[in-house]
């Protein structure tokens, strides 16, 4: 099978020829139709990863097939359309998994960082860490659902988005733009902020009510005239710290800021207005396999799929390259025939 190899930080992805592998206890061998390529999978080759396993085939966007199930696995059955997420594995046994939040095991493993990933014509997945697809949706144009997807619809929801929430998202690209779908979607009302007014027919075409250019606009003063209360809850899906923390004095009192996307600088905010307004943050860190049948689910019946480029495995260094050089454009998705 063609296989794309991470072999060590800084070096491109070695595509080679493996035998396809075979699905042990508890797993299910996957014959993939597409896996989306993340910034986590080129975090992986720039070292920001401390517990990557090297070698290891990236990918955690991945739909496919189940080819065959290992020994001890009654479901999924041969057949059965699933995606595969960032989580790969976990303890099984600890608080945090036996009600359901294995994304918060200590012992959890990701898949693409230290478990072989989708960057291959077939994967070994643990059975009870694939999901299954909704009738109908499209395994490739769903790919990058599986964690950009995942990770908008989980903050939304762990941020206490309701239907007379006023949310703010921070970014127009791939997670950014399925944020503002899905919070339209909920019934919220939605600003989207950018830093030109590049994005703002996309916005307003997705239903933003409002678009709020950093280049011209400070985001805290505007969010803070929204109906003279502020945004209930910021979404940053940016790679900025700042620009997150930029928009935190205009949260209304008990308002949400959630980091989808961040940077290595540290998150400084001002202390009074937090203690004054009860504000919140948190950063958060993809899903539980139920929150990724639950955005599956949602996506389906309110046909939410991102625009997508797709790709063949050989291309994914190219594209890595551009996404590093800050020119990714349409989230690409590499497809296998």
């Amino acid at each position: 099978m063609l296989t794309a190899i991470a072999t060590a930080v800084g070096e491109p992805l070695t595509v080679t020829e493996r035998q396809v592998p075979e699905p042990g206890q508890g797993e299910v061998l996957v014959k993939i139709s597409a896996c989306g390529i993340c910034y986590t999978d080129l975090d992986l080759l720039q070292g920001h990863w401390p517990i990557a396993r090297f070698p290891v085939v990236p990918g955690h966007e991945i739909t496919g097939v189940v080819a065959a199930t290992g020994p001890g696995v009654s479901w999924p059955e041969v057949g059965a359309s699933v995606g595969a997420q960032f989580l790969g594995d976990s303890c099984r046994h600890c608080d945090y998994c036996v009600r359901g939040e294995q994304i918060l095991c200590p012992r959890k493993r990701i898949t693409g960082i230290v478990l072989d990933g989708g960057y291959a014509e077939y994967a070994v997945l643990k059975a009870d860490f694939v999901t299954p697809l909704p009738e109908g949706l499209d395994p490739v144009a769903a790919a990058p659902l599986m964690c950009a997807g995942l990770t908008a619809f989980n903050s939304l929801r762990q941020g206490g988005i309701t239907a007379t929430s006023r949310v703010a998202v921070i970014g127009t690209g791939g997670v950014g733009a399925l944020a503002t779908r899905y919070a339209v979607a909920m019934g919220a009302r939605v600003a989207v902020i950018g830093r030109t007014d590049r994005g703002e027919a996309a916005a307003r075409e997705m239903g933003a009510e409002q678009f709020i250019a950093t280049q011209q606009t400070d985001p805290a003063e505007a969010l803070k005239a929204w109906d003279g209360c502020g945004a209930n809850l910021v979404l940053n899906a940016t790679p900025s710290t700042s620009a997150a923390a930029a928009t935190l004095p205009g949260l209304a009192p008990d308002g949400w800021l959630v980091l989808c996307g961040y940077d290595p600088e540290p998150l400084t905010l001002p202390t009074q207005t937090m203690v004054l307004n009860r504000l919140h943050v948190m950063v958060n860190p993809s899903g539980s396999p139920h929150d990724l049948r639950d955005t599956l689910a949602f996506s389906a019946a309110h046909d939410i799929l991102p625009e997508i480029t797709p790709i063949g495995l050989r291309d994914a260094n190219t594209v890595l390259d551009n996404m590093a050089k800050g020119h990714s454009g349409k989230r690409s998705v590499i497809t296998f025939d």
